[in-house]
């Protein structure tokens, strides 16, 4: 095969459109609309099924509250008594707090009990921070206070 011989292939030339010449202005695209624009790019179709769904406002996890909710010895009295009258154990947690409602249910923060107030009964408090007064006043009645220690990281 000589390389100045070689005769030209049968290719067709790719037709351009849009730019003038025999076809017209327009040039075979139509009028208007999106596609007759040079450089169109049609959306896909998922991403108007995507906007079609509605959006879930509203639902997100709630982060854990920086606020330590504080409580009293005396808002607690009553409802602890009425718990140990049932025969429930006589112990004092998150949970026994949600279920009384002294907290809120989406409480997810740190919780202090203060002495404000007397307790003439023994109980068990668990998993809360515990001031001292109330410490005193809840082992004078026969009581346990339990916290967790936090180890460092």
């Amino acid at each position: 095969m000589i390389l100045n011989k070689f005769s030209k292939l049968n290719r067709k030339k790719e037709t351009r459109i849009g730019r003038g010449g025999k076809r017209g202005t327009t040039s075979g695209r139509g009028t208007k609309g999106q596609k007759s624009r040079s450089g169109r790019r049609i959306r896909p179709a998922e991403r108007d099924l995507i906007i079609r769904i509605p959006k879930r406002r509203g639902f997100r996890n709630k982060a854990k509250s920086d606020l330590v909710l504080v409580f009293n010895l005396g808002d607690i009295k009553g409802t602890l008594k009425t718990r140990i009258q049932e025969d429930r154990q006589h112990f004092l947690n998150r949970d026994v707090l949600k279920e009384t409602k002294i907290i809120p249910s989406d409480f997810r923060g740190e919780l202090k009990l203060l002495g404000s107030g007397e307790i003439d009964f023994p109980i068990l408090v668990k998993g809360m921070k515990v001031s001292e007064s109330a410490k005193a006043k809840i082992e004078k009645a026969g009581g346990k206070v339990e916290t967790e220690v936090k180890r460092g990281k």
